[in-house]
Parts: structure tokens; C-alpha cells; sequence
């Protein structure tokens, strides 16, 4: 996450996010929560002013920024959204509200929004439309607007974004060699190549999840919607890794922190991960094209829906393992298979038609 100018931040020891505004000539003043939060870039505010006690941000009757305080505290926004989503989207909404909270929200009209939308990658794009999109449908619910201004509106079509790395052998093999099981390191690799988890199940998960030979949990993602509970098989590459585990007096979960407690948040154990990566010597790689990608723990869970694929796996099977909706999610990796399988047997009829003609 990008942010702001002056900020400067770290995970302290407990795992949790901290971030100071430190600027030169000023005294280093300590900000709540998380950037672009309303608190966060009301301490911010008043802190480029060279006050150190937080301004309250006051919108109003109908301006943007009033509708955006009020969506905070709906809970269209605060239990119909997961953590991580408003945590993606309150940056978002924030900027947002920085340069347009004084606008009356009735008077937003389309082409303000494709406005808006110009110069943005295009990912970016589909972020911001779905993030302004929640805001619109509470904004019609509240009786504040009629319609949607972006109604019908798109994402530029571009060049689609690989992601995250997709770990192969190589760079498994090379974090093995550097992380010896008996490590919490080498420990979070099994478990994300077993159930192709995302980062903040993987630090949630523990021994209470073990169920004959099982790890059964409900993924934090489709938690508000589906609540899908997932029933995986141990591999013995995990189990391997968890029997040399020395036990944790009263901590069940299996990733801990280098003071033996659980990470305080999913970006806490991502990041220590990272430092993981670091330290095994997995280098940033040049991308085909032209992006500079960092191989962490969402690569693990690519790699092994990738593996899974390549065992000959339906896309269905791949669904029950990685708790996907949609078989359109995993399609690239059918796809990836496929086309090797196609590759391979055109080769093959292209070298027995080569040996057919020369002995002809």
C-alpha cells in the first residue's frame, strides 16, 4: 500500500502496523490506524499544518465526504465487506474524498467518472469501480442519488497482469535448502503448497483445524457469503514439517512470530514471509513484461494450484482444494496445461510425419 508523503511505517514487535509523520524541522508525531483512514489522514492533515492533535473532518449535509463518513459506519461497509476489502478500499475512498468530499454527491455525473478513470492502469480501474460502485449503491440506498453514474462503465482493455510470482521447483527447492524443517519458515511453505491457502487463513490456522488426517477451516474470503468449509488431506510433506515442530505452551496455531505468539494480522506474517524469501536468496525477477515481481507467499498458493493442475487434476477437484466460486478463476492454469498437452502431441505428429517421409 502506498503512503502518504512524510509517512514512515514498521511492524512492531507484536506483529502490528505502526506509522509515524516524520518530515525535517518537525517532531515525529505517531498516526492511528491504517493510511487513508479517516483518523489516519485527519492526524496527517494536521500534522503537515504542524499540529499535532487530529482534526476531525466535517462534510456537509449531501457533500461526498459526509456520504463517505456515513458509508463507514453502515454496515453495508462494515460487515457486508471483509477486512481486507475495506482495507483496500479505504485508501481508495480516501483520495476520493480528498479531492472531490466538497462536491455535492447528487450532482456526480458520468462523465466526471470517466474523468476520474483517465491515466489509471487498469487494474487500478476495476479497483476504483468497485469500490465507488459500493459507495453508490448505499448512496441510492440512503436516498442521496437516483442512479449510478458509472453504470455500464469498464476497465480499459491492456495487457493483463500476471500477479504475484508463480513459485516453480527451483525456488522451492532453493527455500528448502535455506529453511531446515524445525523451522516456522519452512513450515509456512508446507502449508501453503498443501491447501494453495491464501495469506490470512494460513497465519489463522492451527492444530484445532486438524481433523482425521484433515485440515477443515472456512475460508476468511467467502466467510460473509458462501461459508464453505474446506476439508484438505494433510501430504507428508507437511506432516513432515509439523512433527519436528517443538510444542507452543498454549499457542495453537502453527505460524508464529519470532516471540513464539500468533501473527497479530495476515500483512504481519506476509511481510515476515517476505524476510523469509529474502533470506533464502530468492531475488526480484524482470518479467516478460517489463515488471520487476518479488516472490512471496500468494506465489506459493499459484504454485500450488499449478501443481495441482499439472497432476491432472479437473478444475473441479482444483475448486474444493483452493475454495474458488468459479472454474473461470482457475482457468489459466487448465489452460497452461492444455496448451503443453496440445504443444507435445503436435510435435509428435510433426516428428512421425518427419520420419515417415525421410524413409520413404
Amino acid at each position: 500500500m502506498k503512503k502518504p508523503k512524510f509517512v514512515h511505517g514498521y511492524v512492531d514487535r507484536h506483529g502490528k502496523p505502526r506509522y509515524y509523520f516524520r518530515r525535517d524541522g518537525a517532531k515525529n508525531v505517531a498516526l492511528p490506524g491504517l493510511p487513508w483512514s479517516p483518523d489516519f489522514m485527519a492526524a496527517y492533515e494536521a500534522a503537515m499544518a504542524g499540529h499535532t492533535a487530529p482534526v476531525r473532518l466535517h462534510g456537509a449535509p449531501g457533500s461526498i465526504d459526509a456520504l463517505i463518513a456515513a458509508y463507514y459506519k453502515h454496515k453495508s461497509f462494515t460487515e457486508s465487506l471483509a477486512t481486507a476489502t475495506q482495507n483496500m478500499r479505504r485508501p481508495i475512498l480516501e483520495r476520493f474524498r480528498l479531492e472531490h468530499g466538497d462536491k455535492r454527491a447528487a450532482v456526480l455525473q458520468r462523465q466526471h467518472v470517466i474523468k476520474i478513470l483517465e491515466g489509471k492502469t487498469r487494474n487500478a480501474q476495476k479497483n476504483w469501480l468497485k469500490t465507488f460502485r459500493g459507495l453508490m449503491t448505499f448512496a441510492i440506498m440512503q436516498g442521496v442519488r437516483a442512479d449510478d453514474p458509472s453504470q455500464g462503465l469498464k476497465a480499459v482493455k491492456g495487457p493483463k497482469s500476471k500477479g504475484h510470482m508463480t513459485w516453480l521447483e527451483p525456488q522451492v527447492a532453493q527455500y528448502r535448502e535455506h529453511h531446515k524443517l524445525g523451522t516456522v519458515a519452512r513450515l509456512a511453505l508446507e502449508l501453503l503448497l498443501n491447501i494453495a491457502a491464501r495469506r490470512h487463513d494460513a497465519h489463522a490456522l492451527g492444530r484445532q483445524h486438524i481433523t482425521e488426517g484433515r485440515l477443515c477451516w472456512r475460508p476468511h474470503k467467502t466467510l460473509r457469503t458462501t461459508g464453505k468449509m474446506l476439508k484438505v488431506k494433510i501430504i507428508p510433506q507437511f506432516q513432515a514439517a509439523l512433527d519436528v515442530m517443538p510444542e507452543s505452551k498454549g499457542v495453537l496455531n502453527f505460524l508464529t512470530n519470532d516471540y513464539g505468539r500468533p501473527f497479530a494480522s495476515a500483512a504481519a506474517f506476509g511481510n515476515k514471509f517476505a524476510d523469509w524469501c529474502r533470506a533464502a536468496g530468492l531475488k526480484p525477477v524482470l518479467c516478460d513484461d517489463g515488471k520487476v515481481r518479488n516472490y512471496r507467499a500468494h506465489g506459493l498458493r499459484k504454485a500450488a494450484l499449478r501443481a495441482l493442475a499439472h497432476s491432472g487434476c479437473t478444475g473441479s477437484e482444483m475448486m474444493q482444494v483452493g475454495g474458488h466460486s468459479s472454474l473461470q478463476q482457475l482457468q489459466e492454469y487448465l489452460d497452461e496445461v492444455e496448451q503443453e498437452r496440445q504443444a507435445d502431441s503436435a510435435m509428435a505428429k510433426l516428428m512421425a510425419a518427419t520420419i515417415k517421409t525421410e524413409t520413404a
